[in-house]
């Protein structure tokens, strides 16, 4: 189940729900085989380079920094169950089972997930967005 809310707790529009849900949930719930052989989010970088780093990781949760500055993306990766902040928003294009579209991801929402089999962003606006992915261990 997917829910969302504002910085301040107020819903979001379901059009804005769905863009959000777009950038970072797969709909399945669950973790295919092949997300085995994809690496995490943060494994997974851009033409070699990282664009997520972990800011916290103990034995109960995994805070990850994410930031994709204009033209930046990440590579086909997968997602555990996890709970994200959109600190900056940004105009993404994602890249999923369900095809490719692209979004608007408004800064100070939420999203949770109970994973991503697997998907792939870039960002194509012109603005940096940045997201925090909380995964419990």
């Amino acid at each position: 189940m997917i829910s969302h809310r504002s910085r301040r707790g107020a819903p979001i529009s379901p059009v804005t729900l769905v863009l959000c849900a777009s950038l970072l949930v797969l709909a399945s719930g669950t973790l295919q085989a092949d997300s085995a052989s994809l690496p995490d989010p943060l494994e997974a970088g851009w033409k070699g380079e990282a664009v997520c780093e972990a800011l916290h990781d103990d034995a109960e949760h995994r805070v990850l920094r994410c930031t994709f500055p204009p033209g930046v993306g990440h590579e086909r990766h997968y997602h555990d169950p996890h709970f994200g902040y959109t600190i900056a928003g940004a105009r993404m294009r994602i890249t999923d089972a369900e095809g490719t579209r692209e979004v608007d991801v408004p800064a100070d929402s939420s999203f949770t997930s109970d994973g991503i089999e697997w998907h792939e962003v870039i960002n194509v606006g012109d603005t940096t967005g940045v997201f925090l992915i909380v995964e419990p261990k």
